[in-house]
């Protein structure tokens, strides 16, 4: 008779390696790049790339002065620094764009241990600090191509003046990764269908903007549209909100996330000094989320509780 072994958990293995993940989001995030590139020239893949290969190369040399395993291999900087260059101006100094990655990769993420570790997405926290302390440049749009060649326009939620066509195929000003709704939706859903990301989080942040919208709009369905594809909301719903390590793990968690990011970005940009809310609200969610998954976490059966009792 033969031993039995048991190893430990987990028990359930899967093939998808988050190597694999990553590279999942990465071509998902390809519609969006390629649209920004044909609005914005070359300056956007330039940037693009430029942040990725910064972002690696600031992963590799942190992991090798802090003696710890080489983790570049598993996407997750490469993801990190394309995640950062969408949500940045396609005009903004290199230099700064590599003081973004800088910040987000060693001081959000691996100074709190690496991937997993981390207490808010790093790719947000990049752009806020960036935004507050450098925001001439951080504001400084560029309308694409399409339009007018490279002279600097308001975004449309400052201006408000955009088409919802043009907001939707990304003729605007603005981020290079979120001027084109319809390919960020289209990545979103290909996320979704694959597995990779639940729809809980975008689909209630999308909603609770939309909903709050068209109440405060008094029932305006252009107006709420216009919220819907304007700015960084469908980025930051698909690609940031999802996120593994800084949102919640449990199915109502995350729907109380989404709830909260779509919250807190329509009370930004109604009532706030910025006419963009999306990254603040999800880094003030981000620091909610270990209490939400303490809320929202089920307990076994049979277990004890505080008081001495069962459950």
């Amino acid at each position: 008779m033969k031993a039995l072994n048991i190893s430990p958990s987990p028990h359930i293995r899967d093939d998808l390696t988050t190597q694999k993940i990553m590279l999942l989001v990465i071509a998902s995030l390809a519609p969006a790049a390629i649209a920004g590139v044909i609005h914005f020239g070359l300056r956007a893949l330039l940037l693009m790339v430029f942040c990725m290969v910064i972002s690696v190369a600031c992963e590799g040399l942190c992991r090798i002065l802090m003696k710890r395993e080489q983790t570049i291999r598993d996407g997750s900087a490469a993801l990190t620094g394309l995640l950062l260059a969408m949500n940045l101006p396609v005009s903004l100094p290199l230099w700064e764009a590599a003081l973004g990655c800088f910040i987000a990769i060693v001081a959000v993420k691996q100074l709190f241990g690496g991937l997993g570790q981390n207490f808010a997405n790093p790719a947000i926290a990049a752009r806020i600090i960036l935004m507050l302390s450098l925001t001439s440049d951080m504001t400084h749009w560029t309308a694409p191509r399409t339009a007018a060649d490279a002279v600097s326009s308001a975004t449309p939620l400052v201006s408000g003046t955009a088409s919802l066509q043009s907001l939707f195929w990304g003729n605007t000003a603005g981020c290079l990764g979120e001027t084109c709704a319809a390919a960020l939706i289209f990545g979103g859903m290909f996320l979704i269908f694959m597995g990779i990301v639940s729809p809980v989080t975008p689909f209630s942040f999308i909603g609770t903007v939309a909903v709050c919208t068209l109440i405060y709009s008094g029932g305006d369905l252009q107006t709420m549209f216009y919220q819907l594809f304007a700015g960084g909301l469908m980025l930051g719903a698909f690609f940031m909100a999802t996120d593994y390590v800084t949102t919640p793990v449990t199915a109502w968690g995350k729907l109380i996330f989404g709830i909260g990011c779509g919250l807190l970005t329509f009370l930004i940009r109604m009532f706030g000094n910025y006419p963009e809310g999306v990254s603040f609200s999800i880094l003030l969610m981000n620091i909610l989320t270990p209490y939400i998954d303490r809320f929202t976490m089920t307990k076994p059966f049979g277990a004890v509780g505080k008081a001495g009792g069962r459950t």
